[in-house]
């Protein structure tokens, strides 16, 4: 986000708001990173700034340890097959929280994105979606970009990527598309990112397990 952006949401000035930008920085909480798109005409883009690995790690707290913990034993007494049952099932029911919402939301596929982006920000992720052209593929390809920061399950997923896979998956029931997942937390990007289609023929109803 920008310092224009942060200004805006949190109600101070651009002096103040630099000022406490340049302590995070300082601090390794937060950096500098060039947006790539919605460049301001010519000449340098304003500035951006994302959190970084430090930041995320001080967000957390010890139930992500506890969370690491509780997985891992389950991965360890009852094997792989049950940490892939215990992430379809947290996916369920983070799909079945969502449906109705999304449901209400009409058939259109951005409608209903900007229904998951509400859902998810409801659920402590600072989401957001914004029209975009898939890397590398056709120019008539467009569809929507899904970021989500501030993971609660970052470093549990870092370990165990079924979560993210799952979760995936959810998304490709919930939006009546097969989404693509192009970066992660776990990963060590600064954003979850997921290229939803934008389809040029009516939303299919959504399948149910």
């Amino acid at each position: 986000m920008s310092a224009a952006q942060l200004g805006e949401l949190l109600g101070l000035t651009s002096t103040a708001v630099r000022r406490h930008l340049d302590h995070l920085t300082e601090g390794g909480f937060i950096e500098e990173h060039e947006a790539t798109a919605h460049r301001r005409g010519r000449g340098r883009p304003a500035r951006s700034y994302v959190v970084t690995p430090a930041g995320h790690r001080a967000l957390g707290s010890d139930y992500d340890h506890l969370a690491g913990q509780a997985v891992r034993f389950l991965a360890e007494t009852a094997g792989p097959a049950a940490v892939d049952a215990f992430a379809q099932r947290r996916a369920a029911e983070l799909e079945s929280r969502y449906a109705g919402r999304l449901d209400a939301s009409g058939d259109g596929t951005d409608a209903r994105a900007q229904a998951l982006v509400d859902a998810l920000t409801a659920d402590g992720f600072s989401a957001s979606a914004r029209a975009v052209g898939q890397p590398g593929a056709p120019t008539q390809l467009t569809g929507i970009q899904l970021c989500q920061g501030h993971c609660p399950v970052q470093d549990v997923a870092e370990e165990f990527p079924q979560l993210c896979d799952a979760e995936t998956e959810a998304f490709s029931r919930l939006l009546g598309v097969h989404v693509q997942r192009l970066a992660t937390l776990a990963h060590g990007d600064h954003v979850c990112t997921t290229f939803i289609p934008t389809p040029t023929v009516p939303h299919k109803e959504r399948s149910t397990r």
